[in-house]
């Protein structure tokens, strides 16, 4: 957070300090109509995903041969997924449900079905880690009350063409919903809160919409991080630490992120303190900030009301929140063409975080930014720059369209087909897909960097392997492993060789 907040303090002095108006003589009003209209927002692939309009992409369903096999309480949604053939549609009823499920086959439709109110619940007790983990393609998994676990609510783990929506998710641990190197998937309409790291956390992933969801009191509301196409929207996040962000973590295999749409959310009062792991990348975002954008490329903010955030509204930054970061030539860090278009901002930056303010009261400020860009970058854009309080945006260019409403949705009509399953023989789809999730090559994460694990294990894949099916808590820095005993014997071999052959 010091160096974020001494970045901050130099872009501030770079840029002139904060944005004041000064009282001048009335200038007469100048109405000026384009000759031609803007042109329409565009970004890779974006013209086909408008073209199938909003209904037709967001409608598509987990398809279902016919079969139902109903749960009820006292029972085990588990043994009734291993029962299960592909197309299953699996009912839920009202209950406790104290387990961990695993779905490992396609085209599965986890449903829980809501009585008077009363939800069927996942309970972690504190003692168990996940509640659903999923690898199946074509998985929806809906209408769940899921609390009390360790690790996850919901993670996917290399799984595409899914749907997670209508949850209530509470007190998970690291991540309640976290889908992980998945393709084309909707989170939507699920409520989270009380989350040590990010409540939503899309990750390595490609076509996601984010939409409808109302994320609080976690650290990190909604994450999209290392990856591409994802539109945020409609949501209502408030009282986290930080509100929405859109990050590149460096070292992890995924190196890319952008292309991603932030638009009519509600972030207000993001105030929470920041309860994070001590030393996870999320531990080192200023209590009192609506978003951040760091080395995320092509991201448009649009029509947002960002307002009541007390350090800041909006932060664009390079790696400055991330450790390790000069050690991956390959993760470009600047958060390149960064677009701003029509939000409604107030009430920002009105009592900064303690380091915040010792910089700000450097400058004989006492208030924090609407808009900072400590980098400076000169190849983004702003409509109406005067309505806000800025640092850094000076190079900042007019831009040339207003909207992003011609893209409906990031996820795609058609349902594409299952990662490359041979990859699995490799190790490289059980790593991406699972074991990334928490640990990146060279900067911290949830669990430790993978090469202090290639110092420990030197040439011991066996002793990874056993390690990851039944782990212990050998470290205080850092949580208990979840165990990874639902992958088989030679999944977990392959990718802990995988992993002892990394080198980026």
């Amino acid at each position: 957070m010091n160096k974020l907040v001494l970045v901050i303090g130099a872009a501030a002095l770079l840029a002139g300090g904060f944005y004041v108006g000064k009282s001048q003589q009335a200038a007469p009003t100048v109405i000026k109509v384009d000759s031609q209209p803007k042109a329409a927002f565009s970004s890779g692939g974006a013209e086909e995903v408008a073209a199938a309009g909003s209904g037709a992409v967001r409608a598509w369903e987990t398809p279902t041969t016919g079969a139902l096999v109903v749960v009820k309480d006292g029972e085990s949604i588990q043994e009734a997924v291993a029962a299960a053939e592909p197309g299953t549609v699996i009912k839920v009823m009202p209950g406790t449900y104290k387990e961990t499920v695993y779905i490992d086959k396609d085209n599965i439709t986890l449903s829980g079905v809501i009585e008077a109110g009363r939800y069927p619940v996942l309970e972690g007790e504190g003692v168990r880690n996940d509640a659903i983990l999923y690898s199946g393609n074509g998985v929806t998994i809906e209408n769940f009350t899921i609390t009390h676990y360790k690790g996850n609510g919901v993670m996917g783990q290399a799984g595409n063409n899914f749907i997670i929506r209508n949850n209530i998710v509470v007190d998970t641990g690291v991540y309640g919903i976290f889908p992980q190197l998945g393709k084309n998937g909707i989170v939507s309409h699920n409520i989270l809160s009380g989350i040590e790291d990010a409540a939503i956390y899309v990750g390595m992933s490609e076509n996601v919409d984010v939409v409808h969801n109302e994320v609080f009191e976690s650290v990190a509301g909604i994450e999209i991080e290392n990856s591409r196409k994802a539109l945020v929207e409609n949501n209502y996040v408030y009282n986290n630490t930080g509100g929405i962000l859109a990050f590149i973590t460096p070292g992890l295999p995924i190196k890319t992120c952008g292309d991603v749409i932030i638009r009519n959310n509600f972030v207000v009062n993001n105030n929470h303190e920041n309860f994070a792991i001590p030393g996870s990348l999320v531990s080192n975002i200023p209590q009192g900030t609506g978003m951040i954008v760091m080395a995320c490329d092509d991201v448009v903010i649009e029509g947002n009301i960002v307002s009541g955030n007390e350090s800041m509204g909006i932060a664009f930054t390079d790696f400055a929140l991330a450790s390790s970061a000069a050690t991956d030539p390959d993760s470009e860090p600047n958060p390149n063409r960064p677009v701003i278009l029509n939000n409604i901002m107030h009430g920002n930056g009105t009592s900064p975080a303690p380091a915040v303010r010792a910089i700000l009261a450097a400058m004989l400020e006492t208030r924090g930014p609407d808009i900072v860009d400590t980098v400076g970058m000169d190849d983004g854009c702003i409509l109406n720059p005067e309505r806000f309080r800025t640092i850094g945006l000076d190079k900042y260019g007019e831009c040339d369209f207003d909207t992003t409403m011609n893209v409906a949705s990031y996820t795609l009509p058609e349902r594409v087909p299952p990662r490359n399953k041979e990859h699995l023989e490799t190790g490289k789809l059980v790593y991406y897909g699972i074991c990334a999730g928490c640990h990146a090559y060279n900067s911290r994460m949830i669990g430790p960097p993978a090469q202090i694990v290639q110092a420990l294990y030197m040439d011991d894949p066996e002793g990874i392997a056993a390690y990851a099916a039944e782990p212990v808590k050998k470290r205080e820095d850092y949580p208990e492993m979840p165990p990874q005993s639902h992958l088989s014997d030679e999944e977990l071999m392959a990718a802990a060789e995988f992993m002892l052959r990394l080198d980026k």
